[in-house]
């Protein structure tokens, strides 16, 4: 991978995550905790996260081999996943949808769930994963996308930490903006990865 590959991949795990609209979440879940429970519910989220990210980017495509579905088709369906999470994003259906995942958890620790899963590794990360772990084949291209994947969660944990003076900074309208930002620049991302998948069928030149 080159340095635009990386910073493509880093960009694309970014706006699906989403560490800005994760924020104001993980503070409505944690704001009766501690701060020492808040620092640790962030980073147990986030290692989970990672642990489950991983398992997918070496055994992902293996696991679609098995099951008798092509990197192509993969591609094309990941591609038309990550648009209809950009259209939740730009059309707030997204931010809604995690609201009610987060009340749906009655744990006093919301590590794991919500926030591990689905919330930071839910199906439109682990498809980003695979799909960059099969266009950059090799294992040295698998741990630099894992290397992308932690950068990307340190800055989930980055903004977990700091939930409270961002959620104050930025306020309501400015996540919005940022979010529907985001929605946009991966609308464009997920165009590609369909434009790829169809140049792999070779219905594409």
């Amino acid at each position: 991978m080159d340095s635009a590959s990386l910073i493509t991949a880093f960009v694309t795990l970014f706006v699906i995550i989403d560490p800005l609209g994760l924020t104001p979440l993980f503070v409505a879940l944690t704001h009766e905790m501690a701060p020492a429970k808040r620092r640790s519910v962030a980073l147990r989220a986030c290692l989970v996260a990672f642990f489950i990210l991983s398992l997918f980017a070496f055994f992902g495509e293996a696991v679609l081999g098995f099951v008798g579905i092509s990197m192509p088709a993969f591609r094309i369906a990941g591609g038309i996943l990550l648009l209809l999470t950009a259209l939740d994003m730009l059309f707030e259906r997204r931010t809604k949808r995690r609201e009610d995942q987060a009340d749906e958890d009655d744990n006093d620790d919301p590590s794991v769930f919500p926030l591990a899963i689905p919330l930071i590794a839910g199906p439109g990360s682990i498809a980003t994963v695979i799909l960059l772990s099969s266009q950059y084949s090799g294992i040295p291209n698998t741990f630099l996308v894992l290397g992308v994947a932690l950068a990307v969660l340190g800055a989930v944990l980055g903004m977990f930490m700091m939930g409270g003076v961002l959620a104050r900074i930025l306020g309501k309208t400015g996540i919005n903006v940022a979010t529907r930002l985001l929605g946009m620049l991966l609308a464009a991302l997920s165009v590609q990865f369909v434009l790829e998948g169809l140049r792999d069928f070779g219905l594409m030149g």
